[in-house]
């Protein structure tokens, strides 16, 4: 697997690190649309233009809870902060009657020649409801419109099963793959704020 060591915060009392692997894809041309059905219910795809931490901080821990997403907690507010901040990041959040179902950001690189889809998720309580497909078609759209030359996205092991099959029905295709340790979050960082 791989010689990681623990980050600063996990203590053995949180647990073993758990293995992953990481799948790195990416769209090299813009896709024809696929118009995913929207939801039934009333929606909003919302771009949130000036991100607060904890909001970002509260739908990243719920959001992602149940696929271990952790990297992001780790992050001191200075450096979410430059992250949120940085020029050309996008926060989308999809509301559905009214309430939170699910976010994606996308994140600029290389001069925005390059856009990341830098995380993407359905919170747990709207999953199955087909929510997916509609906020990846959305996601794609958006990230294209703003001419960049590829597109990219990561997912893994640890992530949603269908995760990677999504990606690849809408047009991603894997270039890459790293084995990598997930160390559970230490007690300070694993309660939410």
């Amino acid at each position: 697997m791989t010689d990681e060591a623990p980050p600063p915060d996990w203590v053995p009392a949180a647990g073993p690190a758990r293995p992953s692997r990481i799948t790195f894809l990416e769209m090299t041309a813009r896709p024809a649309p696929r118009r995913a059905p929207p939801p039934l219910d009333a929606h909003a795809l919302m771009r949130v233009e000036e991100p607060a931490l904890a909001y970002f901080r509260w739908l990243y821990h719920h959001t992602g809870r149940d696929w271990m997403w952790i990297d992001r907690r780790r992050w001191d507010d200075d450096r979410l902060a430059a992250h949120l901040a940085a020029p050309g990041y996008a926060l989308y959040v999809l509301y559905l009657k009214g309430g939170p179902a699910g976010f994606f950001e996308l994140v600029p690189h290389d001069g925005g020649t390059r856009i990341d889809l830098g995380l993407f998720g359905i919170m747990p309580e709207f999953i199955g409801r087909k929510l997916g497909p509609f906020l990846l078609d959305q996601a794609i759209q958006l990230a294209w419109e703003r001419g960049p030359q590829r597109l990219t996205v990561d997912t893994c092991t640890l992530d949603h099963p269908r995760a990677l099959a999504l990606y690849q029905k809408f047009g991603f295709a894997p270039y890459a793959t790293r084995d990598r340790l997930a160390w559970p979050l230490g007690p300070d960082l694993a309660k939410l704020d």
